[in-house]
């Protein structure tokens, strides 16, 4: 996510993708190309740009050898608009589709699908968008009745939990969606459990199978709400959490017994966003701050850390040192400006972002201090590490890493316990996302398994599913399987052990 805009359009010019197109590829007429708000788009351009098709393809090409152990399904979400945009697009706009990867005795098969919310559905039948988005000014009239301005695109991450799975935005309602044939059952709320918005990111404690989620309302009081979940899927306590001001809040942490929440300096602005302003605003003259709550208690019981002003999408984990409560996650400088745009298309936040990095902040209860470091130079987002950790103090974490501010174009493995990084860079011109680590079935060490996830080749404008031997990380992939469609840059995924 670490991009600026004219990298994305340079990164649209490499592909040879025309800037003068709509949002089906059709070249613009000269007369339409300084009037469509998306003429020159950079998240509708290259490997951004949509696909309409849904597929199912099986006895896929492979590459080298799939792990014979290996067997399950890999799903990764992300946006896919339906239909021309109405308005400026955003890329967080999208209609979430799953590209799923079905791995067996060897072979492989692909299929994507759209989540069809209620939104989607509505668009579907009407035929033309009927949402604006992120970079749209919003209708203040449904705003201010109570209605929902902005559709819930389930376009973000995916939860296996209690024999559901769910698709995940992070202003609205989780949906259920069937497998292996990735098919949408409809909104899920947990048995009615559910009573406010749910994170993008939740955390299921590898030990409890407790659910642990968060969700925040930017524009109207109580700013946060906090919810623990049975591993029965029961909503078991809910807490709302005072915060001064409304702000967004994309990622947390847990450990064993706490939980780990940021109030960060990207407030959200309402006179700014009625005028189509852009919601978040970064205010580099107001620290960070970093609440630490015990798991089942109130909101009341949380305290408060203050660090320097930083913004963070996503942590890699947190756990418990002694007397310290330890994060780490992948820390901006300030919020980064290629991410926030107003109806100019113009970044709106006052902040420049700099590059993204491994950090580790350590919080004292005892003494209410707190220290903290950046831990790698390597450019790095999409953290993530093997899942029997989660909470717990890990030795490995994993992210994708750009040269410099580009797209990425490789992944990290980091050892917590020497400080040090490998690095395995894909051959030139191929860009990837989030790696996804896959524990080995039986495994004893902790990095025995597999780094997977989809890559994009400029120069074929095709695409391919990497796995990489995580205890051979610098060797070249042990396995790729070749495409039969592209499959654009997304967000968030996940591994399903079993599930063909």
């Amino acid at each position: 996510m670490e991009l600026t805009r004219r990298e994305l359009i340079e990164a649209a010019v490499a592909t040879g993708t025309l800037l003068v197109t709509g949002a089906k590829g059709e070249v613009l007429p000269l007369d339409l190309q300084e009037t469509n708000p998306n003429a020159a788009n950079p998240f509708l351009q290259g490997n951004f740009a949509p696909v309409y098709e849904e597929i199912t393809a099986d006895s896929l090409k492979i590459v080298g050898k799939l792990p014979p152990e290996l067997n399950g399904m890999f799903v990764r979400n992300g946006p896919n608009p339906q239909l021309p945009p109405l308005g400026r697009y955003h890329w967080f706009d999208g209609d979430g589709m799953l590209h799923g990867i079905k791995i067996r005795d060897g072979k492989a098969s692909y299929l994507n699908r759209y989540v069809r919310t209620e939104g989607w559905q509505k668009e579907r039948a009407a035929g033309k968008a009927l949402y604006t988005g992120l970079a749209e000014k919003p209708d203040m009239k449904k705003l201010f009745a109570g209605q929902d301005t902005f559709k819930n695109a389930a376009n973000i991450a995916l939860l296996w939990h209690n024999g559901k799975f769910l698709a995940l935005w992070e202003g609205g309602t989780p949906h259920e969606i069937g497998l292996p044939d990735l098919s949408t059952k409809g909104a899920y709320n947990f048995d009615g459990g559910l009573k406010h918005a749910f994170t993008a990111h939740p955390r299921t404690d590898p030990k409890t199978g407790e659910l642990i989620c968060f969700g925040y309302s930017p524009g109207r009081k109580p700013y946060l709400h906090y919810s623990v979940i049975s591993p029965q899927g029961k909503v078991a306590h809910t807490t709302p959490i005072d915060l001064p001001h409304g702000v967004m809040m994309h990622d947390f942490a847990i450990t064993e017994n706490y939980t780990l929440f940021m109030d960060l300096p990207l407030r959200f602005d309402m006179a700014k966003f009625s005028k189509g302003e852009g919601a978040f605003h970064y205010k580099p003259e107001i620290p960070s701050r970093f609440g630490i709550l015990p798991r089942h208690e109130t909101g009341d019981k949380i305290r408060w850390f203050e660090a320097p002003p930083c913004f963070v999408f996503h942590t890699l984990n947190a756990w418990e040192e002694g007397d310290e409560i330890v994060l780490v996650a992948c820390r901006y400088d300030a919020y980064p400006d290629d991410v926030n745009f107003s109806t100019s298309g113009h970044p709106t936040n006052e902040g420049k972002g700099g590059q993204v990095r491994l950090h580790e902040w350590r919080f004292n209860p005892k003494t209410g201090a707190t220290r903290e470091k950046p831990l790698d130079d390597t450019v790095a987002e999409f953290p993530r590490i093997h899942p029997a950790q989660i909470g717990r103090k890990g030795r490995y974490g994993y992210a994708s890493i750009a040269s410099g501010r580009t797209l990425f174009d490789g992944y990290l493995k980091y050892d917590l316990l020497t400080g040090k990084s490998i690095h395995h860079r894909m051959p030139k011109g191929v860009m990837v996302g989030e790696g996804v680590f896959v524990p080995r079935p039986g495994a004893k060490a902790e990095d025995d398994g597999w780094l997977v996830g989809y890559g994009y080749d400029k120069a074929t404008h095709k695409s391919e599913f990497h796995i990489l031997d995580a205890q051979n990380f610098e060797a070249k992939a042990v396995a790729r399987v070749l495409l039969p469609v592209r499959v654009p840059y997304g967000l968030h995924g996940t591994w399903l052990p079993g599930i063909v």
